[in-house]
């Protein structure tokens, strides 16, 4: 991304280090110190991990419920790309979500680019094409974008220095995109055996070179990279911490959910008291890269997720047209609850009602 772009956000100083974002403290929605800089995001929208919907949206509280799509297609005629989040929307776990595949075949042959955003971090977007395709899905490898790839994407964006390394704490899919984008790193999957022997006057080395921490969804999180991780980022200076994501949960599985990547990212909060810069959605960092990379305008896109906070918000800040889907995290109940103030611009049950309320002018 041009360095100009990044300006505008907020998040490059043209005084710093030729690699070093701008750090500042940013202002909730009432006025608290707030957590997580979310990249692309002005200091108005910034939001911690743990914010709940209604700190997060910064909207009015009485906002009005979002209306059914009973008219898809005007929905699929006003934009000329559908952005689709994956858990919850395409698939639960390894299990394909009813519809989906038909549903997908009717957008392309009416001319549709489809792109397929993930805050999972656990695989590259070559991994990602062969679950696709696995699932019996014709998608390659230039329409996924996962948070693994957007982690090495905004080292490629700060021109991270090539005498730096990067420490992983999280899965194989961001060492393939470090890899990929030949950036030096450290950790993850490696370090999933490793153990600290707490002996008295016992003192832990840590790389003096590690320019950055990006920490991923870990099913392997250990003692000894929580401990790797608080060191770089608390003794290297200039050290980066970055989260792919702040996710509460994930689909692990169809049949209940699973603690998420937030957990990981707010583990290394905690012990370095600092914020992550976050480049999975909502921040807008996906969307700008997208946006650039396909020549789209923000207002020809919609982003059809199943997360509130996090695929609604992505839309929201983006510009773009929302439509929520019912067949991951987001329940009726919780989208017309006075305490929500997310809304997107129309709800359906899920994928497949496109093709559905569609159907007669295909």
């Amino acid at each position: 991304m041009d360095k100009r772009v990044l300006e505008l956000h907020g998040l490059w100083s043209s005084r710093a280090t030729r690699w070093a974002p701008r750090r500042r403290g940013m202002l909730g929605t009432k006025g608290q110190q707030c957590g997580v800089r979310w990249l692309g995001s002005s200091s108005s929208s910034a939001m911690n991990c743990t914010a709940p919907a209604a700190a997060v949206a910064a909207a009015p509280a009485a906002a009005k419920a979002a209306p059914y799509l009973d008219d898809a297609a005007q929905l699929i005629k006003s934009v000329e790309t559908f952005i689709f989040d994956c858990d919850g929307v395409i698939w639960k776990g390894d299990k394909l979500i009813e519809g989906v595949p038909e549903t997908l075949d009717m957008l392309r042959r009416m001319g549709k680019r489809l792109v397929f955003v993930t805050n999972n971090s656990t695989k590259s977007r070559k991994q990602y094409g062969k679950k696709f395709e696995t699932l019996g899905l014709n998608v390659n490898e230039e329409e996924i974008f996962a948070s693994s790839f957007a982690a090495a994407a905004y080292l490629q964006s700060i021109n991270f220095p090539s005498n730096k390394k990067v420490y992983i704490l999280g899965e194989v899919g961001i060492q393939k995109e470090m890899e990929q984008a030949g950036i030096n790193f450290i950790g993850g999957p490696e370090d999933a055996d490793r153990k600290i022997n707490l002996e008295p006057g016992q003192l832990m080395e840590h790389d003096k070179d590690v320019g950055a921490v990006v920490v991923g969804f870990d099913r392997y999180i250990n003692y000894y990279k929580i401990q790797y991780a608080t060191l770089c980022i608390r003794e290297n200076p200039g050290c980066l911490f970055i989260g792919t994501n702040c996710d509460a949960v994930t689909h692990l599985t169809d049949a209940q959910e699973w603690a998420g990547g937030g957990a990981m990212v707010g583990c290394i909060k905690a012990s370095t008291k600092r914020e992550p810069l976050v480049v999975g959605k909502p921040s807008t960092f996906m969307m700008d890269y997208l946006s650039n990379k396909f020549g789209i305008s923000k207002t020809q896109i919609c982003m059809v997720g199943d997360r509130l906070d996090t695929d609604i918000l992505f839309g929201q800040n983006g510009g773009c047209k929302t439509l929520l889907v019912l067949s991951g995290v987001t329940t009726l109940k919780t989208l017309e609850s006075p305490d929500n103030t997310i809304q997107p611009d129309y709800y359906a049950n899920g994928l497949s009602d496109l093709l559905k309320l569609a159907k007669p002018v295909v």
